[in-house]
């Protein structure tokens, strides 16, 4: 199953799985070529499939160990809002972060995100 015919629901969770196990061709296979990643009304910090993929490769070589566990989520129709627990290594210091994904064409057209 291609990820452009999954609901909202299983894409934010394909994305997730992705992200998780660090699969980075898999992660952006759920995002649109032109996705926006952006503070929560603040300032756009990515554009672009390129910005994107560059930034997650670091990320995932800077904290292999890096995972996300989903706290609770709201789907809203083509909008997904997952509340995440983020620890960047095993019993480590962990911090909280609001996801709000924009579905677009079957894609993640745009990520705010809220850090707490």
């Amino acid at each position: 199953m291609s990820v452009a015919t999954l609901s909202p629901t299983d894409l934010a969770q394909a994305q997730l799985d992705a992200y998780n196990v660090q699969d980075l061709d898999a992660h952006c296979a759920c995002y649109a070529d032109d996705v926006v990643v952006a503070d929560f009304n603040g300032a756009v910090v990515r554009q672009g499939m390129a910005a994107y993929r560059e930034a997650y490769a670091k990320l995932f070589a800077e904290f292999p160990q890096n995972k996300a566990e989903l706290v609770n989520r709201i789907v809203i129709g083509n909008t997904v809002i997952d509340h995440e627990r983020v620890a960047r290594t095993p019993g480590g210091d962990t911090f909280q972060v609001a996801a709000i994904y924009t579905i677009a064409g079957g894609k993640i057209a745009r990520v705010d995100f809220v850090r707490g």
